[in-house]
């Protein structure tokens, strides 16, 4: 490096010397004369044979190129091969070959390439001041007489100056390749160039050669900028930056945006203020508050950042109080905030360091003092300055100012300040929340304090207020009120309540909002159900009254309005009257919201009159039931049966419950039946319960009309109609799949054991097996029955092979039903040696016995079970009593 240091420093001066100075090419080597015309030439083996130097003697390999070469002189490919073959000698050799072929051949771009990467091979690390190098540079400077035009060799040949620490000279060469080369191969000349200035620490030259290629390529401007300020030069990179921010057609090579590039160009002025002067600082980074408010907190810590390295701490402490009162959201609230607060306590541990050091005297102490007290107050001020933030993004949202008020609590002026600048801010059409209480709340403060005078004035100036909804102006109404029953002044609140309720000059529709909600509040029932109230507790009963009907006639009551109002006139003992209200409310709804008030009308009318006036009773309970929805009808028909039976007739109850089961809803009708079986038995006894259990059976679903079934087979056992219960089991037997009811056919089982004979207990289970077989031909319905149970049991089908299609779970289906057919079959109980059967008359004996446990009880398995082949019957002689004269001795 210090040759190279050397040559760079005599190089300056030298530079045209250098190239007078190059070395000129070696002396040709003497030509053999020509051969006359017509006389043959030098046969190769003279030439071989004659005395040269030792450079110029040629081998037995080299004949056969040479007599080629003298067939071809400008072949470039024979010169080539002849190289090729001579790469292994001495390089005068190969060199004197590369001079011949370019002696013929001057403009060829193959045999130049190829000379001069040999000459830069040879020199290789040799030392740089070696004449060899000198040779090499003089070969190239010949060559780029011809080949000027060709970049790979000026390429080429700046690599080797810069490899030689030629520091002038390689500049200059450089300069020379843009000069000689057109501008569109200047691209493959300024990497090089741009590489060998950053090498060494030669700013000035370096900034003149980038401010040169920026004109050719300004999108590498980045670049440019990175280089000013790895050297220091952070002026310069700030102007550039500022050019590129400002420039909305430039694209960064780098992939970066516009706000990227302006973050750098703050950082950069941020960070280094006293060695940018050609910008301000200030000025650039406010502009860019107004162009990226998205980072505000960012920008804003930049400014203050600033002023703090510049030492200017008063500035840096008044953009950070700007800065968290006008931020907008949370996130740049919260980055200001930190920025500032980590300043105050670095500023506080500076002073106390310097106290420590130097001593603290009475100024300094009081400064110190100051410095803590305002850290202090701003930590106290962060959860009002955050709401500050929340406000600015929404000064309508009533949430937040309720909470500002929270957080000055134990300030009463401050709570006034802000419940004032909230009710003059806040937009009731524009509000988040509900706008009243903001005044509701303010007149509560001052009710607290004692201060009822203003509470009543700021409710008074709410009234006036126009809210967005009728319910709001209500609920300042309401309030009004509440406050003067809280301090018990009684005629107050009735005159207030009352000034609510009267009729305003012009009258609106309530959803009206193209109306103020002034003239839209004599229809809020609200108001209206408070007055009420009040009326009920503090007026007369004609005030009272007149309410309650001023509030019929607008049309505004609700059910439990009526019912209220009904209630009322009945303890007054106006049963008319309240019954004239109910009417009055069944005419102002409809199904369902009626239901209610019909409940009420009926019942108390029905314990007022009882049976008095049971005409207007079944008229009244007619047109209850005329349009009225199932859902609603079960009741209504019970009250109406009850009156009938307690007052009226019983066929006209028994009427009224046929009518029930088919009026109410379907999933009603079982409990409605059994409601009517239950009263009919009771009323006419349980005979007459059977054509309702028919009737029952007919409407009801499979599953129902099973239990109605059992409990119909069961009377009629109890009643001794043997016959009919086997009946019904029949009738029953045919919606009973023996695979999913089991429970119906081992009762029919227990019934026929008890009551039947082998004739019948044949017939049921043939019955059973023709069941089993029209199940078994439904695939549908044995599908969906079969899905029902493994799905109440163990899941659905599809659980136990999950992934598998239907196909797979109907075979799995098949399986399963082969497989409870099999454990059927082997968990069936045996059968015994002998099936006897009871006699239906017999002696004391056979009573006793069977009294004692029946022996001879049969035992019957399932439909598997094959049946006996022969059934032994027990033998008795017929006593001849029974024949008398029919028969002889």
């Amino acid at each position: 490096m210090a040759a190279a240091a050397e040559m760079a420093e005599r190089e300056e001066p030298m530079e045209q010397e250098e190239l007078a100075a190059a070395p000129e090419e070696p002396a040709a080597a003497p030509e053999e004369p020509a051969a006359a015309p017509g006389e043959p030439a030098a046969a190769p083996e003279q030439l071989a044979a004659a005395p040269e130097r030792p450079e110029l003697r040629f081998e037995e390999e080299d004949v056969q190129h040479e007599e080629e070469l003298l067939r071809n002189p400008f072949s470039v490919r024979c010169w080539l091969r002849y190289a090729q073959a001579r790469l292994g000698g001495p390089p005068q050799r190969l060199n004197l070959l590369f001079e011949r072929a370019l002696r013929e051949l001057p403009g060829s771009y193959k045999l130049w390439y190829q000379y001069l990467r040999q000459r830069r091979q040879q020199v290789k690390g040799r030392c740089p001041t070696d004449p060899a190098y000198e040779e090499a540079n003089a070969c190239h400077e010949r060559g780029l007489v011809f080949m000027h035009k060709m970049p790979r060799i000026w390429l080429d040949y700046c690599q080797f100056l810069v490899d030689q620490g030629r520091i002038t000279r390689t500049r200059r060469t450089f300069d020379r390749a843009l000069r000689a080369l057109p501008i569109t191969q200047h691209h493959r000349i300024w990497p090089l160039y741009l590489q060998f200035v950053r090498r060494y620490p030669l700013p000035e030259t370096a900034v003149r050669v980038y401010r040169r290629y920026l004109k050719l390529s300004p999108e590498s401007a980045e670049e440019y900028v990175a280089y000013l300020r790895s050297v220091g030069r952070l002026d310069e990179a700030a102007v550039r930056l500022a050019r590129l921010v400002n420039d909305e057609r430039f694209v960064s090579k780098e992939g970066k945006s516009n706000y990227q590039l302006w973050q750098e160009l703050c950082e950069l002025l941020a960070q280094h203020p006293g060695r940018v002067r050609s910008l301000e600082a200030g000025a650039i980074i406010r502009g860019g508050l107004t162009r990226f408010t998205d980072q505000l907190g960012r920008l804003w810590g930049a400014l203050a950042d600033c002023y703090i390295r510049s030492g200017h701490f008063e500035k840096a402490r008044d953009v950070y109080e700007e800065a968290v009162q006008t931020v907008m959201t949370v996130r740049d609230f919260t980055q200001v905030f930190d920025s500032y607060a980590q300043f105050e306590e670095s500023v506080i541990a500076a002073k106390m360091e310097t106290a420590a050091e130097l001593g603290r005297d009475e100024d300094e102490a009081v400064e110190l003092e100051l410095r803590l007290a305002r850290f202090e107050r701003l930590m106290w001020r962060r959860p009002v300055l955050l709401n500050s933030v929340l406000l600015r993004q929404n000064p309508h949202n009533v949430h937040e100012w309720h909470k500002r008020v929270q957080l000055y609590r134990g300030n009463p002026q401050q709570i006034i300040n802000t419940y004032t600048e909230a009710v003059r801010t806040v937009d009731p059409f524009k509000a988040t929340g509900r706008p009243h209480g903001l005044w509701v709340a303010f007149a509560r403060f001052y009710e607290d304090n004692g201060q009822l005078d203003d509470a009543r004035t700021i409710l008074t100036k709410a009234t006036r207020v126009r809210f967005r909804q009728v319910e709001d102006l209500a609920a300042i109404w309401c309030e009004f009120g509440e406050m003067e029953l809280r301090h018990e002044n009684y005629d107050e609140a009735l005159r207030i309540l009352r000034k609510a309720t009267a009729l305003p000059a012009k009258r609106a529709e309530y959803f009206d909002s193209t109306e103020p909600v002034q003239n839209r509040l004599y229809k809020s029932l609200k108001v209206w159900s408070m007055l009420a109230d009040l009326e009920e507790s503090l007026g007369t009963f004609q005030s009272t009254k007149a309410v309650y009907d001023r509030i019929l006639d607008l049309r505004i009551a609700t059910p439990q309005i009526v019912i209220n109002y009904g209630l009322f006139l009945e303890e007054h003992g106006y049963f008319e009257e309240s019954f004239k209200a109910y009417e009055r409310g069944i005419a102002l709804f409809r199904w369902p919201n009626v239901a209610d008030i019909w409940h009420t009308y009926l019942s108390k009318f029905v314990t007022r009159y009882g049976g008095r006036k049971l005409e207007r009773a079944r008229d009244l309970f007619e047109q209850a039931l005329d349009g009225c929805p199932p859902k609603y009808a079960k009741t209504i028909f019970l009250l109406y049966a009850r009156l009938e039976e307690e007052f009226g007739l019983a066929r006209h109850a028994m009427a009224v419950y046929e009518r029930a089961t088919r009026a109410v809803l379907p999933a009603q009708q079982r409990d409605m039946f059994n409601i009517y079986i239950k009263r009919a038995a009771e009323l006419y006894g349980v005979t007459h319960t059977r054509p309702i259990y028919q009737k029952a059976i007919e409407v009801l679903g499979d599953d129902a009309a099973r239990e109605l079934c059992l409990r119909f087979a069961d009377m009629e056992c109890k009643l001794g109609e043997v016959d009919r219960a086997r009946a019904i089991y029949t009738y029953c037997s045919q919606i009973c799949d023996p695979r999913i009811t089991a429970t119906f056919w081992q009762t029919w089982k227990d019934f026929e054991i008890r009551h039947g004979n082998e004739d019948t207990i044949r017939e049921l289970l043939r019955i059973k097996r023709s069941v089993q077989a029209t199940y078994n031909t439904q695939v549908n319905f044995m599908a969906s029955q079969m899905l029902k149970v493994y799905s109440n049991a163990t899941g659905t089908v599809s659980d136990l092979a999950p992934g598998q299609s239907s196909l797979d779970d109907m075979k799995l289906l098949e399986q399963r039903a082969e497989q409870l057919a099999a454990e059927a079959q082997r968990d069936g109980p045996r059968p015994k040696d002998k099936v006897l059967f009871v006699r239906a008359e017999g002696s004391r004996e056979a009573l006793a016995a069977l009294a004692q446990g029946n022996p001879d009880e049969i035992d019957l398995g399932d439909e598997d079970e094959p049946e006996p082949d022969e059934v032994q019957l027990e033998q008795k002689r017929v006593p001849s009593s029974v024949f008398g004269g029919l028969k002889d001795d």
